[in-house]
């Protein structure tokens, strides 16, 4: 199983242990996919489905798209469109924050969102 496929699997399993509207066939069906589709992401027996179903999953089983998505070896077009305009800039940044603690990425983060330039 891939990590995608053990997250989906997990999460959909816990979900279902207080409603069963989270059984396997149900989930397929108001994701789009059929289940058997879905039984084989869950397994790791085919790649991660395209973004767009990554994110009809996230929304389904209440986990953030981002987060789904890079488990899923992706990152959503919206960031990918970002890191376009500046691709040299953002490089350095990331290969920057690869090895620094939460606390600090999370400094920056707050930096940037406040305006605290």
């Amino acid at each position: 199983m891939t990590h995608f496929g053990v997250t989906v699997r997990e999460t959909r399993e816990r979900l279902r242990q207080n409603d069963r509207s989270y059984s396997l066939r149900q989930v397929a069906q108001r994701v789009g996919v059929e289940p058997a589709y879905l039984s084989k992401i869950e397994r790791g027996d085919v790649a991660p489905p395209s973004e767009a179903t990554t994110k009809r999953l996230a929304r389904e089983l209440g986990e953030d798209p981002d987060v789904l998505l890079a488990l899923g070896g992706k990152v959503s077009s919206d960031l990918q469109e970002i890191i376009r305009r500046r691709p040299r800039l953002f490089a350095d940044l990331l290969r920057q924050l690869r090895e620094a603690p939460d606390h600090a990425i999370l400094r920056v983060v707050r930096e940037v969102r406040d305006g605290d330039w």
